[in-house]
């Protein structure tokens, strides 16, 4: 018989040269992220040369999928070309989302290729090309020394089923070591958070410093969302196809304006300020109109997390529910979502939306296109901005709304705001506006720690231009012919020192942290007002619309049945099926869900634990139609 021989036989590798090669390839493709990166390849290795660790932190998930894979396939080479092209394909698409959307790829986007291949088109995409011939070629070079240099049999005297169950465990070990890194190592905020940055906040900046395979990595735990328990996405799907009624509603100008650490904690009956002088004077007056309603929003966060009031008050949906994890719902947000904006926008609004900070500043940016806003303007696209020390004021950004109004009436259509303020934003420090600006003194009737004095001074005054701003734009709209509501809240309290310190010296008892305490809704809980020039009350029949919302006494809602409220009251409130069923969860069953505790019509205060089963039941029907939207729905 003719034997017939290879012309280029393969050759083996034992296992320390499979590792080895494993290690040197990981360090190339780690280089190849980085050099992918939108940012200077030198000034991301001088950070890693000053923080080791992160040279470790980007290569180890890299290696470990080599390692893992070359066990399997008995084949380093071909290993490393199947890792080496995903991490290439991640890596550019990473640097094609932060130079489109300014916001760097997560582990959630993965979910959503068909919506970023019908979006794609949206976009002027600049496709790195010498990057793309770099992975090409280099996954073709690695399939080449596949094909003539493979791994040498474990254990070649046991059978192939012994030898390929071998392999198998080892791949498995191998990725079961990265999947433990991934929730512990990987998952640490505190080490994430440790090493210097240039900017913290600002997302694809931490993402080009500290790496991108790290970061990626490190964002498999965070903005999740939980799947809620007997959630059915076609149940949901029902829920959301009911009876749609758009055009129904008064055609009336709706500006809602968010002002940045708004509340009336100087209503404590601690402060002495005589009439005149109250810095919530015009808040006093207006609560006094005929043509308004007010009371308290129970919003998402203590102190901070202006996002996510936007965010509930926007959609209806709750931060605190999405996860045991998520911090920010705006990070949670990939998707066109449900909204006001959506509501007023199929009734012929001009929809608009405005905040004097960074566009990127909590993904603002690409969110309030999600929502669907039509204008979106931040603090660069913004003329004639006037500041206090380095903050825009209010007053500043009230004109920018009235000049927001006129141009929806010039264009012929009614128009709906949103507005973020950022005046008085912490620290509130006594050089917040400049080191030789005057504070009105503190007015108590009890002591104060000078430290206390500052914190207070400084956000007292920032509350007072609040005020200020209010009263501006209700005398404004108040001499308007046109149909105008104004809704005025808070985002949260202010933090005013740690521990509270200024808090416990009012003696005013706030207990964030513990849920159900007597301070834990309070601590949780701003002002808001709804106020209707005499147009716009006439046009809505103001006083019975008002008496029909059947809001609790003191007016305290969620935050989240805000925006439904505002639809109602402009006789919107059945035009989608989510709202309708928010005003009816609000009006009948719970008007203040927060956490683990939950308010009844009544006033009465209970925990999620102590409600009946129909309770549980509305409940479920909220977290999981909230899921739906965030996960499911597809919206052109």
């Amino acid at each position: 018989m003719r034997k017939h021989t290879k012309l280029l036989p393969a050759r083996g590798m034992g296992l320390p040269l499979t590792f080895s090669l494993a290690v040197l390839l990981a360090g190339f493709y780690t280089l190849l992220c980085l050099w992918i990166q939108p940012n200077s390849l030198r000034s991301a290795l001088s950070l890693f040369l000053a923080e080791p660790l992160l040279i470790v932190l980007n290569a180890l998930p890299i290696g470990l999928l080599i390692v893992a894979f070359a066990l399997l396939f008995a084949n380093v080479f071909f290993s490393a070309a199947l890792v080496g092209t995903l991490c290439g394909i991640l890596s550019i698409a990473n640097r094609i989302k932060i130079e489109v959307r300014n916001e760097p790829l997560f582990p959630r986007d993965l979910g959503l290729l068909k919506e970023a291949t019908s979006a794609a088109g949206s976009y002027d995409i600049r496709f790195p090309w010498s990057a793309i011939a770099v992975v090409v070629i280099s996954c073709a070079l690695l399939v080449a020394l596949g094909v003539f240099f493979r791994g040498r049999p474990l254990s070649p005297e046991r059978p192939i089923w012994t030898r390929f169950l071998l392999r198998f465990l080892g791949a498995a070990s191998t990725l079961g070591v990265l999947a433990g890194l991934i929730f512990t190592v990987y998952a640490s905020n505190s080490l994430y958070n440790a090493f210097p940055v240039s900017n913290p906040y600002y997302v694809p900046s931490v993402f080009n410093e500290l790496g991108f395979p790290y970061c990626f990595t490190h964002h498999f735990t965070t903005y999740t969302v939980d799947k809620p328990v007997g959630f059915s996405r076609a149940a949901a799907e029902a829920w959301d196809k009911g009876e749609q009624a758009s055009g129904q509603g008064a055609p009336v100008n709706v500006i809602m304006v968010m002002n940045e650490a708004f509340s009336d904690v100087t209503d404590q009956p601690m402060f002495t300020y005589p009439a005149e002088e109250n810095p919530l004077k015009n808040l006093h007056a207006i609560r006094e109109s005929a043509h308004s309603v007010s009371g308290h929003v129970v919003v998402p966060g203590f102190a901070g997390g202006t996002a996510n009031t936007e965010f509930d008050v926007l959609t209806g949906m709750q931060t605190n529910a999405l996860s045991a994890t998520t911090t920010s719902a705006f990070r949670a947000v990939n998707r066109n979502l449900d909204s006001l904006y959506r509501v007023f926008s199929a009734d012929g609004y001009a929809t608009s939306f405005l905040h004097p900070g960074d566009a990127w500043f909590y993904n603002r940016e690409n969110v309030y296109d999600f929502f669907g806003a039509e204008e979106i303007e931040f603090a660069e696209d913004m003329q004639n901005l006037q500041y206090k020390g380095r903050w825009v004021t209010d007053d500043s950004l009230a004109s920018l709304i009235e000049e927001n109004f006129e141009s929806a009436v010039s264009a012929g259509k009614p128009l709906f705001n949103y507005t973020t303020t950022i005046q008085n934003h912490m620290s509130y420090t006594t050089d917040k506006y400049g080191a030789d600006y005057a504070y009105p003194p503190v007015q108590t009737s009890i002591p104060l720690s000078d430290e206390a004095k500052a914190l207070l001074s400084v956000y007292i005054e920032g509350a007072r231009d609040a005020d200020a701003m209010l009263g501006r734009l209700t005398d404004y709209f108040a001499a308007r012919s046109e149909p105008v509501m104004l809704v005025f809240l808070g985002d949260h309290l202010p933090y005013l020192g740690d521990n509270q310190l200024a808090y416990k010296e009012l003696g005013i008892n706030l207990t964030p942290e513990e849920n159900g305490s007597a301070g834990f809704l309070k601590s949780y809980e701003t002002p808001y007002v709804i106020w209707a020039n005499d147009a716009a009350a006439q046009t809505l029949d103001w006083t019975a619309t008002v008496a029909a919302l059947d809001l609790p006494t003191d007016g305290t809602i969620s935050a989240s049945f805000l925006g439904a409220t505002v639809l109602e009251l402009t006789g919107r409130g059945n035009e989608t099926p989510w709202f309708q069923f928010l005003n009816q969860l609000r009006r009948t069953a719970y008007p203040v869900v927060q956490k683990e505790t939950v308010v009844l019509p009544d006033g009465t205060v209970t925990t999620l634990d102590a409600l009946d089963q129909s309770g549980q039941e509305l409940l479920s029907k909220w977290r999981c139609w909230s899921y739906y939207k965030l996960k499911y729905k597809d919206i052109s």
